[in-house]
């Protein structure tokens, strides 16, 4: 991200902002552990917000029904969350990695939210307004905190609630059989482990107490496994779920194809048993919210709880 927002010093030169003075707090102080450069001073009901990533904080911010004016929305899996950001008048930024810092300009927000990504670029983002990364791992304590942030704390555990209520009604039904999961790229094999730092579709599996094998589960910090072709005898679970791709459009690339005839994932105790399930990227590699962890709870119940 450094390129494209070094762009941003001219800009902000031509503005005059850059010799700007500090000034006291107008608004709310906002101060946690999660956010980079705490604390930060946000405007008591924020306006105009961009948002730096088309994830978390684009995803969330619709749900919490932000005033949303500008994400980066080029390069996603998830073409529904695409198309209800453009409905409801969000400026395209262009990709995640190359946003237009022109149109973060002309749009002149009140506040920028994004995650810890962007710190390289919070120099020069914060003189244009106030701005917030968020650090936070767990997709719950991140909606929080924007909601904190935006002024909709109540809003935000609402949808909370939503969500804990229906992992509730189905924790009972999930059987106890183990499921593995695994995303097929051009280059390499992905794991996403179930452990206390679990990606937000990982971590669902884990709300609503889906076991998965022993080679898919960390006890502490560590997130993602790449194994190779022999490593892959660890996904043994009853069931196999797999992502192709995403994010990248790397599902046009055809590996995967090679890979489900490959006699080592033929011989997998799930794919011998014919439960294997192929799974949706934009879903569980671009997950962006409450929205989002529901769609893994229908695939839960779809998949896990429906399938003999």
């Amino acid at each position: 991200m450094i390129r494209p927002f070094a762009a941003l010093t001219l800009g902000l030169a031509l503005l005059g902002m850059l010799g700007a003075p500090a000034r006291a707090c107008e608004g709310r102080r906002i101060e946690s552990a999660d956010i980079l450069h705490s604390p930060v001073c946000v405007p008591t009901d924020p306006r105009r917000i961009v948002v730096l990533d088309p994830t978390f904080s684009l995803g969330m911010g619709l749900e919490l029904e932000l005033p949303l004016l500008g994400a980066p929305l080029a390069v996603m899996s998830d073409k529904a969350l695409r198309e209800k950001a453009l409905a409801r008048g969000v400026t395209d930024l262009g990709s995640f990695m190359e946003p237009s810092i022109e149109r973060i300009v002309a749009l002149q927000p009140d506040l920028i939210l994004g995650t810890a990504l962007g710190d390289r670029a919070y120099p020069l983002l914060s003189q244009l307004a106030p701005t917030v990364l968020i650090s936070a791992g767990n997709w719950q304590d991140y909606l929080r905190l924007v909601a904190e942030v935006a002024g909709r704390r109540e809003r935000g555990e609402h949808l909370l609630d939503g969500y804990r209520t229906r992992v509730a009604s189905l924790k009972s039904r999930v059987p106890d059989r183990s499921v593995s999961v695994v995303r097929i790229t051009p280059w390499d094999f992905q794991v996403y482990l179930d452990g206390p730092k679990a990606y937000g579709p990982f971590a669902v599996l884990r709300d609503v107490g889906v076991r998965r094998s022993a080679y898919e589960t960390a006890e502490g910090n560590e997130t993602l496994k790449r194994p190779d072709w022999e490593a892959l005898a660890g996904l043994d679970g009853d069931t196999l779920l797999y992502i192709v791709g995403g994010v990248n459009n790397s599902a046009t690339s055809g590996r995967h194809e090679e890979v489900l005839a490959n006699p080592l994932w033929q011989m997998l105790p799930a794919v011998k048993a014919g439960r294997v399930h192929r799974l949706d990227p934009a879903v569980w590699m671009e997950f962006s919210g409450v929205g989002s962890a529901h769609r893994v709870l229908d695939d839960v119940e779809r998949l896990i709880i429906a399938q003999p």
